[in-house]
């Protein structure tokens, strides 16, 4: 008679070794990216295109009232996904990126203005989206550095919840 299987063993039979691997690899590198003090070299992103798109994420989500994109680390988050699982969006990027050329190096209020010339754009919505998804997303993922956005929007990080979930229903009964 057979073993009885588990829910791990058929997590691991339903996914290909090779696809693990690389899963298993990708958080890791995001994990080590976002720890450490020191950068981490770009997969997609030469330095003075991460820089670019960081200034953009920057626009996109600036560290006025709380934290913003820079420091939830989100080029790295970026830069992971383009090197990853959303290798299919690097064109997108390609095409895009000449338009902000320069940016990280010009004043915010130019920076600003850029931005607003290229906000209706297919590369601006998936810079939008990737910055939100960075900033938001587990820090497994290479953003979210410290936790710095789930902390913003005060997210709890538990396994599992209990009501009241919120405020909006702690007083009923």
């Amino acid at each position: 008679m057979p073993a009885a299987s588990t829910r791990r063993d058929w997590i691991f039979g339903s996914v290909g070794s090779v696809t693990f691997a690389a899963i298993a690899a990708a958080r890791e590198h995001a994990h080590r990216a976002v720890k450490t003090t020191h950068p981490s070299p770009f997969e997609f992103f030469t330095a003075i295109e991460a820089a670019d798109v960081a200034a953009l994420a920057a626009q996109i989500l600036p560290s006025d009232d709380g934290p913003g994109a820079d420091e939830a680390g989100v080029i790295y988050f970026i830069d992971r996904a383009l090197a990853t699982f959303d290798a299919d969006r690097q064109g997108v990027y390609r095409s895009g990126m000449p338009e902000i050329q320069g940016i990280a190096a010009r004043p915010k209020d130019d920076q600003l203005q850029l931005v607003r010339s290229i906000e209706k754009s297919e590369f601006f919505e998936v810079v939008r989206t990737h910055t939100l998804l960075g900033y938001l997303g587990s820090p497994n993922y290479g953003g979210n550095r410290n936790q710095v956005g789930w902390k913003y929007i005060q997210f709890d990080d538990r396994m599992a919840w209990e009501p009241p979930f919120g405020y909006y229903d702690a007083e009923t009964k």
